[in-house]
């Protein structure tokens, strides 16, 4: 029997949280991985207290018809990214790793070709986040270097989506 992976091992532990996720578009689960323990999870849904779309039934950007990656001031979650990284302490994030997971809300599907928005690039870099894993395939899996995100500044390109 082969061994699984220490990167699909936190994979699979990140879209694991992602089922928590109150989002009716995509669900996202994250958690941050510090000397091979981990320090927080994460996954997004609305501020602690207010409704979330999947009690209301209803997204508002879905409704208005924004796409991925734009207007997430019209968004009542807080990312999955944003989440961990709120959950974690200052000093356990720095050179730490960030397993990301994505599932289609509608059909339960894994989804691959995603990666963190700009907000949440800007949240990783802050918080000393050395490398974000991204789940593509059940086994694949893309790894960006967080150093890469402040030299190619894609914040200024005016270019959205992942």
């Amino acid at each position: 029997m082969e061994r699984i992976s220490k990167e699909n091992y936190y994979l699979d532990i990140a879209q694991t949280v992602a089922a928590r996720s109150t989002c009716l578009r995509r669900k996202f689960g994250a958690i941050i991985v510090s000397n091979d323990s981990i320090v927080s999870t994460g996954y997004n849904g609305a501020p602690r207290g207010r409704k979330n779309c999947s009690d209301l039934g209803t997204c508002m950007r879905e409704e208005l018809g924004i796409p991925r990656d734009e207007r997430y001031e019209m968004c009542r979650s807080i990312h999955a990214e944003q989440n961990a990284i709120i959950a974690a302490a200052a000093h356990q994030m720095m050179g730490s790793t960030l397993y990301l997971a994505c599932v289609d809300a509608p059909t339960g599907q894994l989804m691959g070709g995603t990666c963190c928005c700009q907000m949440c690039k800007r949240n990783v870099i802050n918080a000393g986040i050395e490398k974000v894993v991204v789940r593509e395939t059940p086994t694949e899996f893309t790894v960006y270097n967080v150093k890469d995100w402040i030299e190619d500044d894609d914040s200024l390109t005016g270019k959205f989506g992942y």
